[in-house]
């Protein structure tokens, strides 16, 4: 069906449905191939069109093999990315988030079977989600995103998801105010973190957030000296060396 240019007739659509329906892993993989292919970059209007004004039809069964076969789910992340970003409308995403969709993100990104690829794609999928608003930043917090996305900044391996991680915390504290505190105090926590890029990155979302905030937290004192005194340590040593 997705190779046709003429739009879909509903006819088509429910074959398709069955036969994804019917069809095992090399099946549905193939079909998301075909899919990714077809459909990437489309807005909503165009999906519509495309699935015959059913789309949600097969976003539904999508997220659900994507629970099911995690933390294998590189494809399905892909596909699912075509949905929520689809301009003009965010019918998709309210539905993927219905659906349990945010907690099967989190899942992926928390998982330690997970690929590292897989883990940044959620952790993408999940800036979507956030981006989208307040409802959709609350969504994320309820199912204890902000606990799940500081434990992956503080232990990933790749500089480029630490940073994604970051840029995730920073929007879920914009427009957020239910949830800005436990941002802030997770954010104080990873200060005792040990890696040297993660700690960076919390500086840098701490400095934005508590331009927003009346005060500080008291407890972001002693990790802050501490990570002072580290720094001067370094500072000591090099100097040590070059003179």
């Amino acid at each position: 069906m997705w190779t046709q240019e003429e739009p879909a007739n509903l006819g088509k659509v429910l074959s398709l449905l069955r036969e994804w329906d019917h069809g095992d892993r090399t099946v549905r993989s193939r079909m998301l191939n075909t899919f990714l292919t077809t459909n990437t970059g489309k807005t909503f209007y165009e999906l519509e069109m495309e699935f015959a004004q059913v789309a949600s039809l097969f976003l539904a069964r999508l997220s659900t093999w994507m629970r099911l076969t995690y933390p294998d789910s590189g494809l399905q992340l892909k596909a699912v990315g075509v949905f929520l970003s689809a301009s003009s409308h965010d019918q998709y995403l309210m539905e993927f988030t219905e659906d349990g969709g945010v907690l099967t993100l989190l899942d992926i990104v928390s998982h330690s079977q997970s690929k590292e690829e897989d883990k940044a794609e959620a952790l993408r999928l999940l800036v979507t989600v956030s981006d989208a608003g307040r409802k959709y930043k609350e969504i994320i917090c309820e199912n204890h995103g902000v606990k799940v996305i500081a434990e992956f900044l503080a232990t990933s391996n790749t500089d480029e998801s630490q940073e994604t991680a970051s840029a995730f915390l920073e929007s879920l504290s914009h427009g957020n105010p239910k949830y800005q505190d436990q941002i802030y105090k997770n954010l104080i926590a990873l200060m005792t973190c040990s890696s040297p890029k993660a700690q960076q990155l919390v500086l840098h979302n701490l400095r934005t957030l508590q331009l927003k905030l009346k005060s500080a937290h008291h407890g972001i004192v002693e990790p802050l000296l501490n990570m002072l005194r580290s720094l001067f340590t370094v500072a000591g040593k090099f100097l040590f060396l070059i003179l």
